[in-house]
């Protein structure tokens, strides 16, 4: 294995690139992008579940950038999915690799980093618990070479089990906490200095991201993972709420922000939309999110919802569970997105007079990222 010359700083990221997921590629793409113009010459990992898709999708962003998989999978091989069992398996593996000697060179890969960051996004918390593992093998790794951690756009709910002081314990190791809504600030309140600045994408937000043609009027992102209703349930709604909208199925346009999880509602109602449009993720990773001021749209996805917003676009967002997807939703509302929040499949929808964020609002929370990037690097 081939060491880095001593005065190139290593960068680590980890986060859940590559499964695919839209929020969660462009959170990483941000980071990469960020990285690139301001140490282009750093060398950069990026620690996902999925590095081979991931390194397709993202590894043009920075000419340093390397993927691996080494803290997720020290993460799966413990005995078991309990937080506080799988936290002690990964510190003691980051500290004597032995422990799991498949993954000896990642961990000597990562614990070569000087900066270790958990970027941000919904992926540590009681859905996941064993996700905690990556918390706790950041601390091994600050422990073993001194790196600095940080940890942003954190959401850390529902909280998982018994493990809310393993949370607190471990987050007070980092030296720069950030979450993205109150219920994760209110999870950490006995940790220092920890901030709220949003969800990591608003430090990503630029005209790149979308197109310009080929917008429908009335857009919709509909899931069938993590439902707490039938997804017929959720396609009789969606479907209603076309109909007592009255817009013709030409001028209503799919997005596909996770591949065949956001496609399963669309191809239960295709047969009544005839002419809808459906644009798979693919296509708007590669060509943009085809969305803009003029339009509604209708969306589970957290992540749609913020980045349609951004343009002006007016929505609602549809909680479809109790705790984990509402408090998402919840928290752009409260930064000023302007959609309304349906938690009731059985209430209809209006249409939105107005919506989306304002631009000095865009750039208040994209400038509240800036500030905390300057903090974790380049000090």
């Amino acid at each position: 294995m081939t060491a880095p010359s001593p005065e190139r700083e290593t960068v680590y990221l980890v986060g859940t690139t590559g499964h695919p997921n839209y929020g969660d590629e462009h959170i990483a793409a941000c980071w990469l992008r960020h990285l690139a113009h301001q140490a282009p010459d750093s060398e950069v990992w990026l620690d996902c579940p999925n590095p081979g898709p991931s390194e397709v999708l993202l590894g043009k962003l920075h000419p340093n950038v390397r993927f691996t998989d080494t803290l997720w999978r020290l993460c799966w091989h413990a005995d078991s999915r309990e937080p506080w069992e799988v936290a002690s398996f990964v510190r003691q593996a980051i500290h004597d690799p032995g422990r799991a000697p498949r993954w000896v060179a990642g961990v000597i890969a990562a614990i070569r980093a000087d900066v270790v960051h958990v970027i941000g996004g919904g992926y540590i918390n009681g859905i996941w618990p064993h996700h905690i593992g990556l918390l706790a093998a950041a601390v091994a790794i600050g422990e073993r070479s001194g790196a600095r951690l940080a940890m942003t756009g954190q959401g850390l709910t529902p909280l998982p089990g018994e493990a809310r002081p393993l949370l607190g314990a471990l987050s007070r190791r980092f030296d720069v906490v950030d979450v993205r809504d109150t219920p994760s600030l209110d999870a950490l309140a006995n940790v220092p200095e920890v901030t709220a600045t949003g969800d990591d994408l608003f430090f990503g937000i630029t005209p790149h991201m979308y197109r310009q043609d080929d917008c429908p009027e009335v857009m919709v992102c509909v899931q069938s993972d993590l439902l707490s209703m039938s997804r017929a349930a959720l396609a009789g709604f969606v479907l209603e709420t076309l109909r007592h909208w009255k817009i013709p199925s030409e001028r209503i346009g799919f997005v596909e922000g996770m591949p065949l999880v956001d496609r399963e509602i669309y191809t239960l109602l295709k047969h009544e939309l005839p002419g809808a449009r459906f644009y798979p993720f693919s296509e708007i990773m590669d060509s943009g999110l085809p969305a803009n001021a003029e339009q509604w749209w209708l969306s589970t996805r957290f992540h749609l919802h913020l980045v349609a917003a951004a343009t002006g676009a007016a929505g609602t967002a549809l909680a479809i569970d109790a705790d984990y997807y509402t408090s998402k939703h919840g928290s752009l509302i409260a930064s000023g997105s302007g959609w309304s929040l349906n938690t009731d499949l059985s209430l209809s929808v209006a249409k939105e007079p107005a919506g989306g964020f304002d631009l000095g609002t865009l750039d208040s929370l994209r400038t509240a990222k800036a500030e905390l990037a300057a903090k974790i690097y380049f000090r």
